[in-house]
Parts: C-alpha cells; sequence; structure tokens
C-alpha cells in the first residue's frame, strides 16, 4: 500500500531546502528508489515537504539508510533542526499522472484504492 509523510520544518528555507534534497536524492529531479512523488514549498511558518512512497518499507528504507544518517552528518546550509513529521497512509489518489509503464508507479496503482491519473 502507498505511504505518505509530510515534513514540516519551522522556520526552513527555499535554500535550506535545496541543500537538502541535492544531499539526498541521487540527483536533480530523481526521487529516490521508491518514491513515487515529491511536492514542496513555503507554508505558513516554515517550509512543508510531501512525499509518497511505494509502501511504508520503501519510505523506511529512504529514511533509515539515507535521508536520517546524511541529516545526522549535518548538510551545509540544509535544514538546522529533524522535522515534523505526519505519517499518511495513502487510501486515494487523484490528480497525479502516474506513468503506467513503470514497475513501480503499477505496483502502487495496484496497491492504493481508487485512482484517477
Amino acid at each position: 500500500m502507498a505511504y505518505g509523510v509530510v515534513h514540516f520544518f519551522p522556520n526552513g528555507t527555499r535554500e535550506q531546502y535545496e541543500a537538502s534534497i541535492a544531499a539526498v536524492h541521487a540527483g536533480a529531479g530523481r526521487l529516490p528508489d521508491g518514491q513515487l512523488f515529491h511536492a514542496a514549498g513555503s507554508s505558513p511558518g516554515g517550509w512543508t515537504i510531501m512525499a509518497v512512497h511505494e509502501s511504508k518499507e520503501s519510505w523506511e528504507r529512504f529514511r533509515d539508510g539515507i535521508l536520517v544518517p546524511r541529516m545526522q552528518q549535518g548538510i551545509e546550509g540544509g535544514f538546522p533542526t529533524p522535522p515534523q513529521e505526519t505519517p499518511i497512509d495513502i487510501y486515494k489518489i487523484w490528480g497525479y499522472s502516474f506513468n503506467r509503464t513503470c514497475p513501480a508507479h503499477r505496483l502502487a496503482l495496484g496497491n492504493v484504492g481508487s485512482r484517477r491519473g
């Protein structure tokens, strides 16, 4: 089942986001293995990141194997503190155009309730 996470960084900025993403993603515009969707932007009081993974296990692999170790090492110019985290067991995704030829997207489409896209 697809799994989502929302991270809120109080007083976070676009510059901190860019530095952090450069340190934890495989390259510009590339999502980590198992991640299906990523959105980020300013929000009241800080910066918010939303991500959807193929499964909770996919999220945990990324979190434990890449994200947390990199943040613990310190990312120059990145977010100085861990985020406030809200997990989401994804029930439905609307409005996002999935690539139906991508194996990860086909897997998520098969595991999540009613989808359009």
